[in-house]
């Protein structure tokens, strides 16, 4: 039986103007240009703004690219691990910005968190609703310390968001997806109220494989696919180490990989967006592609999404 299809109907993004650079860096930590690029693949990484200042900003290019107006939009979700308060939450303020007369609600599931979203949309948008809107935002700044070198050369700022439709053609759908976690790894990346991330690196770094592995193995399942079946992967950005290990063992290719690591930095939950976006504004992802979104993080959390593109709406 067919069901409503899932479509994009706009992408946009944001990286605030204030970038930190490796050898910004190197002036205030024990490190080097050279270091951070072999062990991470990051050269830079943005700073400044707030969590619903940057998800307003990214909203509100997805939602003019979609064409679409704030009372077009039933229902805002905001991925995000850095909120503007502990209460309340960050949505509530971003649909203010917007002009939204909807639901809105703050996902935590750390770097997952996008992917969460977007499979919570297809739901949506199956019970009746007619557009979600879909953000990853982080203002990471606020809980990274710049000194140290374990967790400060990783993190960065930055938004990305998608209006998401029914699109009662079938032309696009949600083809596989799997969504998970395990807190007993809660301890090996965390911040404490009023404190800055810690992370055990080593730690982090094999879980993070094993549960990439894990996860796109599912999602491939269900939708009755095979790695070769993909014809872009846009995975959470990280660690470029942390990718290449884990397609070795999936077996995907950095050449049908989507990455902008090197210019942002780890921006958790807006990091698959975030890319999403420069694909598209790239030409990698063609009406008609299937796309996997692989999304890991604190917690520990999962997530994968297999879309079929059917291509914004004109």
């Amino acid at each position: 039986m067919q069901h409503p299809g899932f479509r994009f109907a706009g992408i946009g993004s944001y990286l605030p103007d204030e970038i930190v650079t490796n050898d910004d860096l190197a002036a205030n930590m024990d490190t080097s240009d050279q270091w951070i690029r072999e062990r991470t693949g990051i050269g830079q990484r943005h700073v400044g703004g707030s969590t619903s200042s940057l998800a307003a900003e990214a909203a509100s290019r997805a939602m003019k690219r979609a064409n679409v107006s704030p009372a077009d939009i039933d229902q805002l979700l905001l991925a995000t691990t850095s909120p503007d308060y502990i209460c309340p939450g960050t949505a509530p303020a971003v649909a203010e910005i917007l002009g939204l007369d909807c639901g809105a609600l703050d996902i935590q599931a750390a770097c997952s968190g996008w992917v969460y979203g977007l499979v919570m949309a297809n739901g949506l948008l199956l019970q009746g609703m007619k557009r979600v809107l879909v953000v990853g935002a982080e203002a990471l700044d606020q809980i990274t310390d710049y000194t140290d070198r374990n967790t400060g050369i990783l993190f960065g700022n930055g938004a990305g968001a998608a209006v998401v439709e029914a699109d009662p053609t079938g032309e696009s759908e949600l083809l596989g997806w799997d969504m998970g976690a395990d807190g007993k790894y809660v301890s090996i990346l965390y911040a404490e109220h009023g404190d800055v991330l810690k992370m055990d690196g080593k730690e982090v770094f094999r879980q993070a494989v094993t549960a990439m592995q894990r996860s796109a193995s599912n999602a491939l399942e269900m939708a009755g696919l095979d790695v070769d079946d993909i014809d872009l992967v846009i995975p959470h950005q990280a660690n470029v180490r942390i990718v290449e290990a884990a397609w070795k063992r999936i077996g995907f290719t950095m050449e049908k990989t989507g990455m902008r690591l090197e210019e942002t930095g780890n921006t958790s939950a807006a990091s698959i967006p975030l890319v999403l976006d420069k694909m598209l504004d790239d030409g990698r992802i063609r009406e008609g592609n299937t796309v996997m979104f692989l999304g890991f993080g604190a917690g520990m959390t999962w997530a994968t999404a297999i879309v079929r593109y059917a291509g914004e709406r004109s």
